[in-house]
């Protein structure tokens, strides 16, 4: 089985590469992140002879947006991430699957917004652990892929790639990506212990390799004893108007 994410940064503009990354991968489900289109505007047509279902959660105002696409039919458990009523942001969608569930999520970058942004960011990610210790406790196939926003260590950037203080790698943020393990999801690039850049700005920064690693997958110990490798599709952030992320996969057997 094969799980992607893929923060398109726009899904109107990169309909084709988000068409382009299932022609050379054929994932069985995939979830994206920044739509940047209302839910009606998201261009699914796009999509209906590739043989994938999908369902988007826009967001007025050209920002944030979420969407899984899969082969097979899926149901979708939740639209929005529970935990705070009057958080109206499209950044958590959650599908369950014949074999798994599995929860694409945009998770708040905390840069804007000075301390209410990063305390935004900080609830959201306890907000996010308490969902996920409700699968755990059920013991189900789960897995969290998409942008974490999170460079968990010092080896997840190029060094100076990022100021001190910065949301990404501020302490709290950090200790909340280690709580999400304490639960017992499995960190998929870590674990394999590796450290692959998965977003460069643009600029010179993709040419110099002056990356970061916020893009993960997460896995339930159901999925985790089944994890095979991960991956980065650099071709696609080489490509001619690309997103400024990667996408990226995992095998499971």
């Amino acid at each position: 089985m094969r799980l992607a994410s893929f923060n398109v940064n726009s899904i109107r503009r990169r309909a084709p590469h988000v068409r382009r990354f299932l022609e050379r991968h054929a994932p069985d489900v995939l979830v994206l992140q920044e739509l940047k289109c209302r839910t009606e505007e998201c261009p699914t047509l796009e999509f209906a002879d590739t043989g994938y279902r999908i369902h988007a959660v826009g967001q007025p105002g050209g920002r944030n947006g979420v969407a899984v696409l899969a082969r097979e039919p899926f149901e979708v458990l939740a639209e929005a991430l529970p935990g705070e009523a009057e958080d109206d942001h499209a950044r958590y969608i959650e599908v369950k699957l014949p074999a798994l569930t599995v929860a694409g999520i945009y998770l708040p970058n905390g840069n804007s917004g000075g301390e209410a942004g990063m305390r935004y960011k900080w609830r959201w990610m306890d907000r996010l652990r308490e969902r996920a210790k409700l699968h755990l406790d059920a013991f189900e196939p789960f897995a969290i892929l998409g942008d974490f926003n999170v460079c968990p260590t010092d080896a997840d950037l190029f060094p100076g790639a990022l100021p001190p203080g910065d949301a990404l790698i501020h302490p709290e943020t950090r200790a909340r990506f280690r709580a999400l393990e304490f639960t017992g999801l499995l960190d998929a690039a870590g674990a394999l212990g590796g450290h692959p850049y998965t977003y460069w700005d643009y600029g010179a920064a993709f040419e110099a390799n002056r990356g970061l690693r916020i893009d993960h997958a997460m896995l339930s110990p159901e999925l985790a004893e089944r994890l095979v490798s991960f991956n980065v599709d650099v071709e696609a952030r080489a490509e001619e108007q690309p997103s400024d992320h990667a996408p990226v996969w995992i095998e499971l057997s």
